[in-house]
């Protein structure tokens, strides 16, 4: 224990060395600065033998070493948890002043910038009791922040820990601007493989992080309070502080409890996999219904996470008949968050309306529909440009559109269709996902034909193919007419991996033309040319089969009308079913 006690311990008793050594069992509140029972027990300490003592607290609340001086100044200490020396220290130190003056000295605000603490806080004692405190923290440009001193009862530690979070968020700023690079630098942690890892590596630089470290535990089932086991943590801590880390990703999805023990013990932000995706869709996310989609699908994902601070959170109402506690915080940001979807739905609602209006316009046309489903990034925007014209945007980038686009083409037979280019499948795609995007990748369920777009160049083909089956078999598109294609032939593999699979490159043109004839004849399978014979004595019939197909001919005689149309294969039969086949005639 005698590590985490320093300075000038002469002539001091063992009771006394045990009180002092005692104060690093103290628990912190994250939402407390500086406890007032903490106060009054270092000052009476510290008045009892009249010497200053410091004490350095974490930004998690934990109290990690103490130093004794003598009755005027004491030993500051360079105490890390950031090996970047540029960066906040992630400790504030707080130190007593036994004559009775709380003011921060010029000493005291050199160590501050000597040791960049988040604050350089000094409590004045007399007599046992705290008198006023006093907190400085750095600015912009080395400057500091000088408050004004504060009775020790009336602390703003609120404001205070905000001012930490500011001072921080300016010097990262800072620091990247000399360095020239801006970006996050992250940590990965994965439990499943390799491969899962360099796709995480993968999504995190898409959202604009530098990975720089990744590492893997093979571990058959997670542990409940820090997913890796307290071991892995506390070393991956050290890897954290080691390579400068300011978020930590891990590959698998966290509960919040986990997440929350996890940002205690490493010291940085903890994200998953889920919220890497859901901040890479709230990036890309551009029309008004995706945005819709992401901002529901992460107030999902958030909702499951809310995790209170016992008492800490309990808020007080103002006014005679309303004092005690009220609303929690938690309470109020869970009812906000509800509230919110529940809103969110409508609008969401009200949009699948308006697509539904559009889709039986689109069905009366009787004009196909073709979509591109595959993994992320396997190349689907730039076959819907090269066979249609269209201009979507396109980089060799995971998840680089997420919008559902639909372009009009046709068949070498001048068969009209639209080609419809849907959002990238990934594996552990998150369900708030699934569930925000249904309406849009309802495109692929309800699609006459699908193209299985797969990335030709990549190691991991199989897997992921099996993920867009997966994908499609939650969506209820799992038995939809479908044609296998493997794009970048000219970076992958001269023989198919998938059987009756059409090799292509939408970069070089190779095999579009065979991709073309299959879509022609499965789109000549989904559909069948009838003619109709309709009495006039029935035309409220004749109208109701128009309204079915795209008409190619329409011709009158004396007794009826005779009616030829293109329409869904399961239209004809829907009709001989409900009217008799001898509505049909050669």
């Amino acid at each position: 224990m005698s590590e985490i006690l320093h300075g000038n311990l002469d002539g001091l008793r063992d009771s006394v060395l045990a009180e002092l050594r005692a104060l690093t069992e103290w628990e912190i509140a994250p939402d407390e600065f500086l406890p007032r029972d903490l106060m009054q027990r270092l000052t009476q300490l510290s008045s009892s033998f009249n010497r200053e003592i410091a004490v350095y607290i974490t930004r998690d609340g934990g109290l990690v070493d103490v130093a004794v001086g003598t009755d005027s100044d004491v030993e500051l200490r360079d105490y890390r948890l950031r090996r970047n020396r540029r960066r906040l220290s992630r400790v504030r130190c707080v130190h007593t002043h036994p004559n009775g003056d709380g003011h921060l000295s010029d000493v005291d605000l050199s160590a501050l910038k000597s040791f960049r603490y988040d604050a350089m806080v000094a409590v004045g004692c007399l007599k046992g009791e705290p008198t006023n405190v006093q907190a400085a923290f750095l600015g912009p440009e080395e400057s500091v922040i000088m408050e004004r001193p504060y009775p020790w009862y009336k602390l703003p530690e609120a404001a205070w820990l905000q001012q930490i979070e500011d001072s921080d968020a300016v010097i990262g700023r800072e620091q990247a601007a000399e360095t020239g690079d801006e970006r996050e630098r992250a940590v990965l942690m994965g439990i499943e493989s390799e491969e899962s890892l360099a796709e995480l590596a993968r999504l995190a630089e898409t959202a604009g992080a530098e990975v720089v470290g990744s590492f893997l535990q093979k571990r058959g089932k997670p542990d409940n309070a820090l997913f890796i086991g307290k071991g892995r943590a506390e070393e991956l801590s050290r890897d954290c502080q080691a390579l400068e880390a300011d978020v930590c990703i891990f590959d698998e999805e966290l509960s919040g409890i986990q997440a929350r023990n996890l940002e205690d013990m490493l010291g940085v932000k903890v994200i998953d996999r889920t919220m890497l995706i859901l901040d890479i869709f709230a990036q890309r996310a551009s029309s008004a219904e995706g945005k819709l989609q992401v901002e529901l699908a992460q107030l999902q994902y958030r909702s499951a996470r809310l995790i209170g601070a016992s008492g800490a959170l309990s808020r007080l109402a103002g006014g005679i008949g309303t004092r005690g506690p009220g609303e929690s915080k938690l309470e109020m940001d869970r009812r906000r968050i509800r509230e919110r979807i529940a809103d969110l739905r409508r609008r969401l609602d009200e949009i699948e309306k308006q697509r539904g209006v559009r889709n039986k316009s689109r069905e009366r046309s009787g004009i196909p529909v073709v979509a591109l489903v595959g993994y992320t990034n396997a190349g689907k925007s730039t076959l819907l440009n090269v066979l249609t014209g269209a201009s979507v945007y396109v980089e060799d980038q995971l998840f680089a559109t997420l919008d559902t686009v639909s372009r009009r083409t046709e068949t070498a037979e001048h068969t009209p269709y639209l080609l419809t280019d849907t959002v990238g499948f990934i594996r552990k795609l998150p369900h708030t996902l699934i569930n925000a995007f249904r309406a849009t990748l309802q495109e692929a369920a309800d699609a006459d034909v699908l193209v299985i777009v797969s990335d030709g160049a990549s190691d991991q083909l199989m897997q992921q193919h099996d993920t867009v089956e997966q994908v499609l078999r939650e969506l209820g598109a799992g038995d939809q007419p479908r044609i296998e294609a493997i794009n970048k032939a000219d970076l992958g593999r001269a023989e198919p991996a998938l059987p009756g699979a059409i090799l292509i490159s939408a970069l070089t043109g190779d095999g579009l033309d065979d991709l073309n004839r299959a879509i022609a004849e499965a789109l000549q399978k989904t559909t069948v040319t009838a003619t109709v014979f309709m009495p006039y004595a029935k035309g409220s019939l004749l109208q109701q089969i128009r309204g079915m197909g795209r008409v190619i001919d329409e011709s009158y005689t004396d007794e009826g009308t005779r009616l030829t149309l293109v329409l869904p294969a399961a239209d004809r039969d829907r009709i001989a079913a409900r009217w008799g086949e001898d509505v049909f005639v050669n």
